[in-house]
């Protein structure tokens, strides 16, 4: 089976929703401070060693309603933690998660069913996030019967409606997702995603599972939706060459925190964190004579482990600018001087 392009986009049958006391003059997200920590335990019975891991080290940042944030950073910097936290599949330790002004950290079950009605995740696995055991249409329509949205035939034609909306053949609405190619998976389950219609999609690296040439389709049919519906993205990737056409703002993490977000223009243009023309010094250039002149940024010695607390900059331990307060105080976020675009970053060197 091919992957085919989207057709035309229908009005929606079922209504968005919004949340309680939400105010409408606030960002649609607003993540302040947050703290994400797992205890573990380590050694033997006798001289047991406890700490915590720090995936999400005090971050904070807004998502306004019709944009896209792209999260970037090495694997194991914090980015898929942050969407969990976001969507409380993982508590957060502390910290605010607001929507449209409404905190909903410590909502409980039933007070979250609105919340998960306006946010909604794409994984990375487009495999692996299917039940093997259910068809395409009960994956889709699954969302629309949690929600008392819709029921009997009424879910059927919904289901064929979102199929069409993101490229996928509605008479595949019995098949099974082994019968799928990955890309046409990942449709899948952008479509169940959609099927709430969500305000806001977390994005956990949706292409990276991808051949390339897929990549640029699913890339492209997440601009045409957002586009048509209107939708904001919290997009993560590794690969910052991958979120260059889609992101409105570029957010840099390192060992859970960020060190550098601003406008997309500015932040590829511009790059100012020494970590962040680092990455950028490894995105590959197609033009030759530009590739060859171009200088490569290898950074020395090893990411250090979250388990270690960082009383100053995490990137300390790597930077080449590295001074003494670095190491004993932590950089605050500051207007990068002389730039026209909101760009910010967190370094006592630049900035």
């Amino acid at each position: 089976m091919s992957e085919t392009n989207p057709s035309p986009i229908q009005s929606p049958t079922v209504a968005p929703t919004s949340v309680p006391g939400a105010s409408p003059a606030a960002p649609l997200l607003s993540v302040e401070d947050l703290r994400v920590q797992f205890p573990f335990s380590r050694g033997s019975f006798l001289s047991p060693q406890r700490g915590v891991i720090r995936a999400v080290d005090g971050l904070s940042f807004d998502i306004n309603k019709g944009e896209t944030l792209a999260l970037v950073g090495e694997s194991g910097c914090g980015k898929s933690t942050t969407a969990r936290a976001i969507i409380n599949l993982v508590h957060p330790t502390s910290g605010s998660v607001r929507l449209e002004g409404v905190d909903i950290t410590r909502l409980g079950d039933r007070e979250m069913m609105p919340y998960r009605r306006v946010v909604q995740m794409v994984f990375q696995d487009p495999f692996a996030s299917l039940n093997p055991r259910m068809t395409v249409g009960s994956i889709i329509g699954e969302p629309l019967a949690v929600h008392g949205l819709a029921s009997g035939k009424d879910r059927k034609l919904e289901v064929l409606r979102l199929m069409d909306l993101v490229g996928l053949n509605p008479r595949f609405l019995n098949r099974y997702p082994h019968e799928f190619s990955g890309g046409q998976r990942q449709r899948i389950g952008i479509a169940r995603a959609l099927a709430v219609q969500p305000k806001l999609i977390l994005c956990d690296e949706p292409v990276s599972a991808l051949d390339v040439s897929i990549q640029a389709q699913i890339i492209n049919l997440l601009m045409d939706l957002q586009q048509r519906l209107g939708l904001s993205y919290l997009f993560i990737a590794h690969d910052l060459s991958v979120v260059r056409h889609i992101a409105t703002r570029v957010g840099v993490m390192y060992l859970g925190r960020l060190v550098e977000l601003g406008e997309a223009e500015s932040v590829y243009s511009h790059p100012t964190h020494p970590y962040t023309e680092a990455l950028l010094s490894a995105v590959p250039v197609p033009d030759p004579s530009k590739a060859a002149s171009r200088q490569r940024i290898r950074l020395e010695g090893e990411v250090p482990t979250p388990d270690r607390e960082h009383v100053g900059c995490s990137f300390a331990d790597r930077c080449p600018l590295v001074v003494d307060k670095c190491r004993f105080d932590r950089p605050v976020h500051r207007q990068i001087s002389g730039s026209e675009k909101v760009h910010t970053v967190a370094c006592w060197e630049r900035g």
